[in-house]
């Protein structure tokens, strides 16, 4: 899965989202390029290392630079796990941006594939998503991160065994600095 194709256009995007985060806090309009690329996204702000906020939309809520600039500033100021990021730590913030492939419906977890695979989760009218990067950065195994999951969504531990829980499958471009 690749939505943005060269290394040139991932910098400019990553660029593009530094500029965002910048634009919160100094009196500078932002500029949006144009964009024909349309698909689901998250936004990962991390402070040293360390998660600072992460907001997504699984679909296309807009061409890809408008709907960045909206996940970088919910992000920084609406990630209820977080108080709303401060100027002053703009400069120990680093930005991943997680393109997403659209989801696919799986009839069993045998389906699924830890590391590859993103995952959302839906019972009761709950609901739960983990990106593939989750397991690789924990080091979960795939007991622990449904387990996880389940709790995510609210709901008791071992809810993903539960036969009314849906699955929904997904893969995620990454682009960060590491790239």
């Amino acid at each position: 899965m690749e939505t943005v194709k060269s290394k040139e256009e991932k910098r400019r995007l990553l660029d593009f989202a530094y500029r965002a985060l910048s634009s919160l806090f100094d009196s500078g309009a932002l500029e949006i390029p144009e964009s024909d690329t349309e698909c689901g996204a998250f936004v990962t702000l991390r402070k040293k290392g360390a998660l600072r906020g992460c907001i997504g939309y699984m679909v296309a809520i807009a061409p890809l630079y408008k709907m960045i600039a909206s996940l970088v500033r919910d992000a920084a100021f609406n990630d209820y796990r977080f108080p709303p990021l401060r100027k002053e730590e703009v400069k120990d913030i680093s930005i991943e941006i997680s393109l997403l492939s659209p989801m696919r419906r799986i009839e069993s977890l045998d389906e699924f594939t830890l590391g590859r695979d993103g995952l959302l989760m839906s019972l009761n009218g709950r609901r739960a998503v983990f990106l593939p990067s989750v397991a690789t950065e924990t080091g979960w195994d795939e007991r622990t991160f449904l387990e996880e999951l389940s709790m995510k969504a609210g709901l008791e531990r071992n809810a993903y065994k539960n036969p009314g829980a849906a699955f929904d499958i997904f893969q995620a471009e990454v682009i960060s600095d590491e790239m």
